[in-house]
């Protein structure tokens, strides 16, 4: 009984196939991450590094469960590269390194959209202007921070190309996968909050804001390509067409 009121809520936000196994890991990250949110108050502690990678990696396994081929190495690929920066950025010093392991995630993410670019004339209006938003507000970023870059301009000019190309190639996906595009836009809101933080001045209450936002967008991309995944295995039609398994093609 106790099981079941707590895994019923997330059974619906994973897809067909999934087991127990799943939702038991779904809740462990959504604790994990609601732990660690009400320990941001405070300075960094080693529990608090162990929460925050644990929200992650354990949605990191629920892919690589769930999927499998070239889905299977990308999504999972992604949410363990986070998992590193997740922890690199939680130790002192280590700030470049932890921009190059989100860096991967972002290569995987792009990797893993591309695929479902449906070109420039098939985008919707809607979608048209989510990426001009974006774009505008990427420009605009990165000139307000250039003056504070110094060394790390190179590095983060390359940053910010690779999370807003992720961002525009989720927001074209969208239509596949519901909800990746509000999750890639709130990825960007988060990295932008680190960066006006780290070469600006903080933002209060910063630390809420940059893992709130992250987690919900890392989330939002997970669940939102898995449910678009199990959309097109279960369409007669569709690219995947036929019978499946557990796991999603």
């Amino acid at each position: 009984m106790i099981q079941a009121r707590i895994l019923a809520p997330l059974a619906s936000a994973l897809p067909p196939g999934s087991t127990a196994v799943d939702r038991w890991l779904l809740a462990v990250s959504v604790v994990a991450s609601g732990l660690f949110f009400v320990t941001r108050g405070g300075p960094s502690c080693p529990l608090g590094v162990v929460l925050k990678g644990l929200a992650v990696a354990t949605l990191a396994v629920i892919a690589f469960r769930l999927l499998r081929g070239r889905d299977r190495w990308l999504l999972g690929g992604a949410l363990a590269c986070s998992t590193l920066g997740d922890v690199l950025l939680e130790l002192n010093g280590l700030f470049v390194p932890g921009l190059g392991a989100f860096l991967g995630a972002h290569l995987c993410y792009a990797t893993l959209f591309a695929r479902d670019w449906p070109g420039l004339a098939r985008l919707t209006v809607r979608q048209r202007v989510l990426l001009g938003v974006l774009f505008v507000a990427s420009a605009t970023l990165t000139a307000w921070l250039w003056p504070g870059l110094g060394h790390l301009a190179v590095p983060v000019l390359l940053y910010i190309s690779a999370l807003t190309t992720m961002a525009a190639l989720a927001i074209a996906a969208d239509t596949q996968y519901p909800g990746i595009a509000w999750g890639a836009l709130l990825f960007v809101v988060s990295d932008s909050l680190i960066g006006v933080t780290r070469f600006r001045a903080p933002v209060p209450p910063g630390d809420y804001l940059v893992w709130g936002t992250y987690y919900i967008a890392q989330c939002s991309l997970v669940l939102g390509f898995l449910s678009g995944r199990s959309a097109l295995c279960d369409a007669p039609h569709g690219r995947q067409g036929g019978a499946r398994d557990s796991r999603l093609s």
